[in-house]
């Protein structure tokens, strides 16, 4: 089964950057549909975030649109999210998935925290 590792997480003032990465152990990663979701505290409900295809499609939530940028490099297994003008309602656990066959395959999530 493949699995996902995220890092880049961390603190940022609010208009700050940050790019997190997600990396697969599967050499078939460039075929896979790539998502990126978050959880915000307080038990809300993880929401999507971004979505890149094998063939380099992406789709973005309205909330983030034109502030991230999903991408992927298939040389290195890895698929990022640049955050740009983070916004304090950005802070959550980001999340990468992946599906195979029809399971979904979660990586651990990174923390992202925006505030002054």
């Amino acid at each position: 089964q493949v699995q996902l590792v995220e890092s880049g997480g961390g603190s940022v003032q609010p208009g700050g950057s940050l790019r997190l990465s997600c990396t697969a152990s599967d050499s078939a990663f460039r075929n896979f549909d790539m998502y990126w979701y978050r959880q915000a505290p307080g038990g809300r409900e993880r929401e999507f975030v971004a979505y890149i295809g094998g063939s380099g499609v992406t789709t973005y939530a309205d909330y983030v649109k034109g502030r991230f940028t999903i991408s992927r490099d298939n040389a290195k297994n890895t698929v990022y999210l640049q955050m740009n003008n983070l916004k304090p309602e950005d802070t959550a656990v980001y999340s990468c998935k992946t599906r195979e066959g029809f399971s979904d395959i979660w990586g651990q999530g990174t923390q992202v925290t925006v505030s002054s």
